[in-house]
């Protein structure tokens, strides 16, 4: 299975959207300052995810999530919650 997450940032609440096969794993090394992408707006919380059965599809749906359309689809989520 492969992931498509977003993730929060609890200092400012800027979203990071990714893909990964090990959701738990991929969160734990954005929290412990692995990715130097997130590393400066530690603590992350998982705030959505989606699963796949291929990477190539997980790819693309991460994609969308960077879009404009993306990101509203993601916000009308995120606020539901």
């Amino acid at each position: 299975m492969y992931y498509v997450y977003v993730l929060e940032s609890s200092i400012d609440n800027r979203l990071y959207k990714g893909q990964t096969q090990d959701l738990e794993n991929r969160l734990h090394e954005h929290n412990s300052g692995k990715v130097r992408s997130t590393k400066g707006y530690l603590p992350w919380i998982l705030r959505y995810y989606e699963t796949f059965e291929t990477r190539e599809v997980a790819v693309k749906r991460e994609k969308y999530f960077k879009t404009g359309s993306g990101r509203e689809f993601l916000k009308s989520k995120i606020m539901a919650a």
